[in-house]
């Protein structure tokens, strides 16, 4: 059976068939699937992370998750028991599709037929979330080994915020800085964090690590616990700095309860900020200003175009960096105070 990263280090002991017409599922309950037709996802990532390509009629085990992503699919976990459902994201989450971007009107998800429920030995439906892990309580006067921590953000989707940490990291790496890397928010899909590691960064972890397939729709609390438990986690290799990625934009739900709770930005000592083009930045800095996390850099998609860059810098005090310029930035644009006081 083909097994997506959702799955890793899941021991099942059988697939429960009896409950699929009664059971509702839940954000992290594991699942095994039958293609019924191909659509958007033709592969999911496997547990050693390279692409399976799926074919209908094959058999995955993968995760319900719910998924926001404005470029790609909104979906859900389903409400009630239910049988056909769609692949969400390319690591194996599974649910309802809402609603989806223009681009894939003629493509679609690809469609799926629930087959049972990944039971342990008890019987009971296994769930991926803090599996084998234990569960660490958020507190923002814990953080790890007094390293500085600084928050990779941006307008929206495909805005530039991976890229931008992974050189960052780079930068820091050039300098004989120890770095780390967490992506706290998203849907579970390991590119992102193998790109960043390739970069310099000693450790790259996402949520997943913690077993969530994705983190929309999650409660404060729960985002602020999975913080704790990745900044514990990477904190093990003694970093000097640690670069956290959220994922979407600033008005996206998670990303906004976060930059909106006091006790989270006490652990931020610094920000960039990705954008697409001049006005995204512009508003994502009056943004940010508001919050009281004004960047030390702009960077993202718009640095490409010199006249965007042109724009921005005729209207903005703060650094505007393309990626040559960041990965060859001096520490000392992170030596001044913290950002958030």
């Amino acid at each position: 059976m083909k097994r997506s990263i959702t799955c890793k280090n899941i021991n099942v002991h059988r697939i429960e068939k009896s409950i699929i017409d009664t059971y509702t599922p839940k954000a992290g309950d594991v699942a095994v699937f039958q293609v019924l037709t191909i659509g958007k996802h033709d592969s999911i990532q496997s547990m050693s992370g390279h692409n399976i390509y799926l074919f209908e009629g094959d058999q995955f085990m993968g995760v319900f998750g719910n998924r926001y992503a404005t470029e790609q699919f909104e979906g859900y976990v389903p409400e009630k028991p239910t049988i056909e459902m769609d692949i969400l994201g390319k690591g194996g989450v599974v649910g309802i599709l809402k609603s989806m971007h223009y681009n894939f009107k003629d493509i679609g998800t690809t469609r799926i037929k629930l087959i049972g429920y990944g039971v342990d030995e008890e019987g009971n439906v296994i769930n991926t979330k803090y599996y084998n892990k234990e569960k660490v309580q958020f507190s923002p006067t814990l953080k790890p080994n007094h390293a500085k921590i600084i928050l990779s953000l941006g307008c929206s989707m495909d805005s530039g915020k991976t890229t931008t940490a992974a050189y960052l990291c780079r930068a820091l790496s050039i300098k004989e800085k120890k770095v780390a890397y967490i992506k706290l928010t998203g849907t579970h899909y390991t590119r992102d964090s193998h790109f960043v590691k390739d970069c310099g960064a000693e450790v790259s972890i996402d949520f997943g690590y913690a077993g969530f397939p994705s983190t929309y729709m999650l409660e404060i609390e729960e985002l602020l616990d999975l913080y704790q438990y990745l900044l514990k986690e990477v904190s093990k290799s003694n970093p000097e700095y640690i670069v956290i990625e959220i994922a979407d934009g600033i008005l996206q739900r998670e990303t906004e309860m976060l930059l909106n709770h006091e006790a989270f930005k006490e652990t931020i000592d610094h920000v960039i900020f990705s954008s697409v083009d001049s006005l995204s930045a512009l508003y994502g800095i009056e943004s940010l200003v508001n919050m009281n996390l004004t960047p030390f850099a702009l960077c993202g998609v718009f640095t490409a175009s010199p006249l965007l860059l042109k724009e921005v810098s005729s209207r903005s005090s703060i650094p505007v960096l393309n990626l040559k310029e960041l990965e060859a930035m001096e520490l000392d644009l992170l030596e001044k105070e913290s950002v958030y006081i």
